[in-house]
């Protein structure tokens, strides 16, 4: 199955017979706080224009639990992300597509939970809403409840000992920027710098400048350059799990199968008695 749909199979669906459940995840990375900004106001945005028919889906509400030693973006309580699902019209035998405001992250963790928790068919917009040019609406749609009933996957899921040992046995991809991995720089968590023989893949790189990700031979290309070739075992990680999930979607596409380090290093990080490396050697 494909993981990805692009703006124009997605307008060809949704005027179709059977159109697919769509999800509108926008959110983003803020240390708004921080600076004294308001923080990023995704139902606010959705408010302003979405696709039609899309259901407004809060990434720190519905896809996450409360931040913690866990991470900033702990898995949701499953029984509480099913509910959210039905009430926006997730259905087993219906088609989800989910998008955000375009730069994917927050998209791809919605996919990511649904696919890991076993929806059979969700795919993300590839460009999210900049690759989509038909007419936005202001109205929000009242869905049919659904079906859907989340259950935690067996596989694809990584705790904090997993995801070392695999760093070790396997490869585990370290999703964000290149200057958070080296510990040049750390604007969110307690230190700087990655898990010990984490590789250092930054899923920006993953996309191109129309923010669309890059064909399924270059991805492949690219992570079989940094060791997550047939037959290895991948994970990946980010800051909190989001980022990283956009990774995992683009190994999807790629063809490789890899799982997700949720609590990622905002779970790492805050426990002083676990192992920081430095620098661009993963070790």
């Amino acid at each position: 199955m494909n993981a990805i749909i692009t703006a124009s199979e997605l307008a060809s669906d949704l005027a179709g017979p059977h159109p697919p459940v769509l999800l509108d995840v926008r959110w983003q990375l803020t240390v708004a706080k921080a600076a004294g900004e308001p923080p990023f106001d995704g139902r606010a945005e959705y408010a302003t224009g979405h696709i039609p028919g899309a259901v407004f889906v809060d990434l720190d509400r519905e896809l996450a639990s409360a931040p913690g030693e866990n991470g900033r973006h702990p898995l949701p309580d499953l029984a509480e992300f099913g509910a959210a699902m039905r009430r926006a019209g997730v259905s087993s035998g219906r088609r989800v597509v989910v998008y955000d405001g375009g730069q994917g992250w927050a998209a791809a963790r919605a996919w990511w939970l649904l696919r890991w928790t076993g929806h059979p068919d969700v795919r993300v917009l590839d460009g999210g809403l900049p690759a989509w040019d038909g007419a936005l609406s202001v109205e929000e749609p009242t869905p049919e409840e659904g079906d859907f009933r989340p259950v935690a996957g067996a596989e694809g899921l990584l705790d904090a000992d997993a995801a070392a040992a695999l760093a070790r046995s396997g490869v585990l991809l370290d999703a964000r920027a290149a200057e958070r991995y080296r510990g040049d720089v750390e604007p969110i968590d307690r230190v700087g710098g990655h898990i010990p023989g984490a590789v250092s893949a930054p899923t920006n790189e993953n996309v191109g400048a129309d923010g669309r990700l890059l064909p399924a031979e270059e991805l492949r290309a690219r992570f079989n350059a940094l060791g997550a070739h047939d037959g290895a075992k991948v994970g990946v990680y980010c800051g909190s799990g989001v980022s990283a999930a956009h990774e995992a979607l683009a190994l999807a596409v790629a063809g490789i199968p890899a799982a997700l380090y949720v609590g990622s290093w905002s779970e790492w990080s805050s426990d002083p008695s676990r192992p920081v490396a430095v620098g661009p050697d993963p070790q």
